[in-house]
Order: structure tokens, then sequence, then C-alpha cells
């Protein structure tokens, strides 16, 4: 069924020359071809603001805007309502006050909406109160009416009643995917990998136990228990994952590997399955490699003042290598991905070696590797090499022959960007040289190297505004007296307030965190440093090269964060533990026992 759209509203954009004719054309041939609201198409195009177009609804049709933060959404008043229902006519009951049902709606010109509206209303016999909603509002408020243990709930019902059918079945003969492909179980392994994007969850995980199934979310970084399913479920709900990424479902004493996309919306998403024997059974983990999240630039990621400087010098040159160093789960690829948006042009040729491929970038050749057919990273760089590229970027350099086929092409003309593990900035080096590459070629193909951390952001419409104590005023001091005056001249500098997490809410889900950042540090390649590594290598001796040219260490760069008001100092303590100076490590001790 066409989508209804709201004509009134915009010929009053048109009238008003909001936005320009040939702009509402192609978005009224889009929105027709997706079958879309016109509103949400223009606000994707960011030809107008979300907001301003709530405002302008609200204005011409007469009707309040509801106000997210302020609805608390009781759960008879979610049940009047499908979730299939409320995503086909993009209405959502929030409130009955007397004998009025509140209703948040995003088109009301849409005739079958409210259509719609009155038959729920008058089976309650209620009547109905309108109000506008924001597409970014309803897409949140819809989330959180529409639960997990809800949606695998009426899953596992019709499972229960089926599961002693299939039994008989599969005695008789059927497979075992004969099971899993029957709607019970599908809905279920779909409920959660859809809820699990929704909540912006990097990881799945399905874990069995003697008793139970735990499935748990890795969210903004930290593992959260979702849901408990009962043991039986654990075989159809693996073998449907097996299923889908194409793995043996009659192999369950190794591991196995595998991968499957799936659309959701109008964005496709990439899933990397794993899975390990354990005493109870198989455990299995997603690994969600979702376009959007990696779809950000260098601001957005966190890079500011000179790191952002030297990173935006160092990839406009023709050749050498850019490191980026950090543990597992840091972000180094969605640093990488960023960079790669940023000097992405049709006049160069770029082309990249990746396990898996997590974000992929328009316009750029992006490789995979296959190591079980000896496709590694060395002997894909090998051939490579042979493609005429202009930008290699290499996913990560794990052994000798990577590290020095990687210096050998930033010697020869190439710009090589990878990732390498090790505590921080200052251990790149000797990382390189303990994997074989000669201390004299270290100097002439290193550019800059950074390392990174990941800051949980608090939730914006929660945190709590406080005054800093008086350990934690020191410790702010004592960060901001080593940072150049450059990188801490719009710091506060006394009388420190900084912010809390707060108590929750419906926008970050009840967690006071919500999204992610990264802090960084940046070592440049000087005539300084080029002595050091030709000469005796000292860790003193590179500390002091990065004080002179003006680095701020990974914590100091949280410090900035906390003071803008972007995370807290207990996460900052959480996340930047190793690698960082003695001095930064003595910090952090008084915090811990001064702090709350």
């Amino acid at each position: 069924m066409p989508y209804k759209q709201p004509t009134y509203l915009i010929s009053e954009i048109t009238k008003r020359g909001l936005i320009a004719p040939e702009v509402i054309s192609i978005a009224e041939t889009e929105a027709v071809e997706e079958n879309k609201d016109l509103g949400q198409i223009l606000v994707e195009k960011e030809a107008i603001d979300d907001d301003n177009l709530a405002k302008l609804k609200s204005e011409i049709y007469q009707l309040p805007i509801v106000n997210l933060p302020s609805v608390e959404v009781k759960k008879e008043v979610a049940q009047l309502i499908s979730a299939d229902v409320m995503e086909f006519y993009q209405i959502i009951p929030f409130a009955i006050e007397g004998d009025i049902l509140k209703v948040a709606i995003v088109n009301p010109e849409d005739i079958d909406a409210l259509e719609a509206l009155k038959f729920i209303a008058a089976e309650k016999e209620l009547t109905t109160e309108k109000y506008i909603i924001t597409y970014k509002d309803f897409e949140n408020l819809k989330r959180n009416l529409r639960p997990l243990s809800r949606e695998v709930g009426k899953a596992l019902e019709s499972f229960s009643q089926e599961t002693s059918k299939k039994e008989l079945e599969l005695e008789k003969g059927g497979g075992l995917d004969e099971i899993t492909v029957d709607a019970p179980v599908s809905r279920i392994v779909a409920a959660i990998v859809k809820h699990a994007v929704d909540t912006r969850a990097s990881d799945i995980h399905v874990e069995p136990f003697e008793e139970s199934v735990r499935l748990r979310f890795r969210i903004d970084g930290v593992m959260q228990i979702m849901l408990s399913l009962p043991k039986n479920l654990l075989a159809p709900v693996v073998t449907r994952i097996k299923i889908l990424s194409e793995m043996k479902i009659d192999e369950t004493r190794i591991p196995q590997d595998g991968r499957f996309s799936t659309a959701l919306g109008d964005r496709k998403i990439d899933f990397r399955v794993s899975t390990i024997p354990t005493r109870n059974g198989e455990k299995t983990v997603m690994r969600i490699l979702d376009p959007l999240v990696g779809d950000i630039n260098l601001t957005e990621l966190g890079l500011e003042g000179r790191s952002l400087k030297l990173v935006r010098e160092n990839i406009n040159k023709p050749f050498g290598s850019i490191l980026i160093t950090g543990p597992t789960g840091s972000g180094k690829s969605t640093t990488l991905a960023a960079i790669l948006r940023e000097i992405n042009d049709e006049g160069i040729n770029i082309i990249t070696l990746e396990n898996p491929i997590e974000y992929y970038v328009e316009g750029v050749n992006q490789s995979q590797i296959h190591e079980e057919v000896g496709y590694t990273f060395a002997s894909g760089l090998r051939h490579i090499l042979r493609q005429d590229p202009d930008i290699i970027m290499v996913g990560e350099i794990r052994d000798g022959e990577t590290a020095n086929l990687a210096i050998q092409s930033a010697l020869t003309g190439h710009l090589v960007l990878s990732t390498l593990h090790t505590n921080d900035t200052i251990g790149i080096i000797p990382r390189l040289v303990n994997m074989g590459v000669e201390p004299y070629l270290v100097a002439p193909t290193l550019n800059i190297g950074l390392a990174q951390r990941l800051l949980r952001k608090l939730c914006d419409q929660c945190k709590a505004e406080t005054k800093a104590t008086s350990s934690e005023a020191e410790i702010i001091k004592r960060a901001l007296k080593n940072m150049p005056e450059d990188e801490k001249k719009d710091l506060q500098q006394d009388n420190f307030k900084i912010y809390k997490a707060g108590e929750g809410c419906k926008e970050c889900g009840g967690k006071a965190y919500k999204g992610r950042i990264a802090i960084f540090e940046t070592l440049e390649m000087t005539d300084q440093l080029e002595k050091i590594i030709l000469g005796k290598i000292s860790e003193q001796a590179f500390r002091e090269e990065a004080k002179r040219q003006g680095m701020i260490s990974v914590f100091q760069d949280g410090i900035r964060k906390v003071l803008h008001g972007v995370s807290s100092l207990e996460e900052l303590f959480t996340v930047a533990q190793e690698g960082q100076e003695s001095s930064d490590k003595n910090e952090k001790e008084i915090t811990k026992n001064n702090i709350n």
C-alpha cells in the first residue's frame, strides 16, 4: 500500500520557500520509489532539520509536540497497538488520562492512520488526543515499546507448542535444520538481531549453561545481560545462525567461523559469526558490522588540537606510514575508515587488506583476507603492490614479514595505513624493531603513530553537573600543568565543573551513558626522534622527545573530554589504565582512593 504523503505540509514548505522546489521534486520521487514518508526523506537529505520540521507541523496542524524525555509509557498503553500497526501507520499511543488516549503521530494527513486510531480508541471507549513527534523520537520510543523479552516471548509460545511435533519428525528422519527454518526459531533469531542493532550493540553472545542459555550484548564496550532462554532452545537457535552463516550444522566439536548479511530498514548489516565448543554446548558470538556506526569523520571520533592537525597533515603526504595502536576493541578500524573517507578521491588508487572488512567505503578497493587458502596480509600485500596503489591500508601488522613489506611499501612511494598492538605510541618503534624491521628503516618511513582508547559518553539528557572534589581538582590540575598552552586554552583552569553519570533515562536506556568517543595521543617523526632511533633506543628518551613535541597522553586527552562534559572521571580511570606515564598512574591511584 503506497504511503499517504503530507501534501498540505509540502505545499506550506514550498510557499514559505524553506526548501528549493528541485530538492522537493527529487525527494518526492524517492518517497514513491521507497514507499517512505516525504518528510523523512527531506530530513535524511538534511534539507530540513527534524526538530524544525516538527515545529512547522505543530504550527500548521495546530497540534502540540510530544516531549520524549518526559514520556513514561505504561505497559497497558503499549499493548494497545501491535508493533506492525505502529510501524505501518507511524503512530504510538503513549498515555491514557481519563477517557483520553494520547497518541504521537508522524503524519497527521495520513487518513488511514487516523482511521486506525479511531478504531483502536473506539474499542476501548476512548477519545484521541494527537501529538506531533520527530522521526528520531518516533524511532526511540518505538524501540522502548518493543522489548526483546516480549518479542522473543511470543515466539517461544509458538515454539513450545510445536516442539513435540518437530521432535517426532526428527525421529522419523527430519534434519535439525528443518526445525530451525520454522517460523518461531527464525523469529527469535530475527528479534535478537534487530534488537541488538537497535540498541547499538557491537556483539551478540549466546552462552550455554547447565539450566539455561544466557543472551548478552556488548553495548558501548560493556557486556549486558539481555535475556535468559530455555536450554532446549540452544540447538535450534545456534543451528539457525549456522545455516545463515553457511557453517556445518552437524559439526559441534570444533570452532567455526562464518558470516551473513541482512537488511534492516534501508541499510545492509553484516554479521561475523564465531562458534566454539564449551562444556554445556556451543557458544556463539556475532560481531555486528553496521556501516552507519563507522560512518563518522575525524572530529566526531574525538580527534582535536595537535592530534587532528598532525593526522590531516600526514594523510596528505605522498608516502610513509601512519600506524594506529591500542587494545582490541579500541576503535582502530573505525579511525582507519574515517581516514579513508577523508582522503578518498577519484584521482587516487586506494586498496585495503582487511580481516574482516568492517566498514565499506564507497570508491575504495577493499580486499578480504582468507588465511585458510593462503591469502594472508603478507601475501596480499605482495599482490596489491602490482595493482599500482597510491594508498595501502593493511588491517593489522601481525608479524615480521608483513611489517617489513609494509615498511618497504612506505619507502617506495606509497602511503601505508595500518594498526598494531602496543600500549601506547612509545611502544610502536620498539615493536617494529622486535618484529625484525631495521631501525634505520623505521625513521624514514614512520610519519606518525597514534594510540587510542574509547570512552563511554555521558547521556546528554540525564548527566549530572557537579563541582570537582579537592582530590579530583588536584588530578585535573596536574594533567593540565604538563599540557601545552595551545591544548588547554579553551579549558577551565580552576573551580572545575565536571559531569557525573546520572540515574539513567529513556534516551540512554537507563545506562547513564550513550555512545563512545576516542581519546588519542600522537607521536610525530622528527629529526630528534630519528637520532634516538638510530642511537640507543630507550623509553625514557622517547618520552622526553614526546614531551618536547608537545604530545599529550591519552589520559590528558581524556581529561580534556571530561572538562568538556563529554565523559566522566570515573569512566576515564576505568579506561586509561595502561600505557600511561607514571605520574598519570599515581594520579589515578589517588583518585581511586578519594573519588566518591
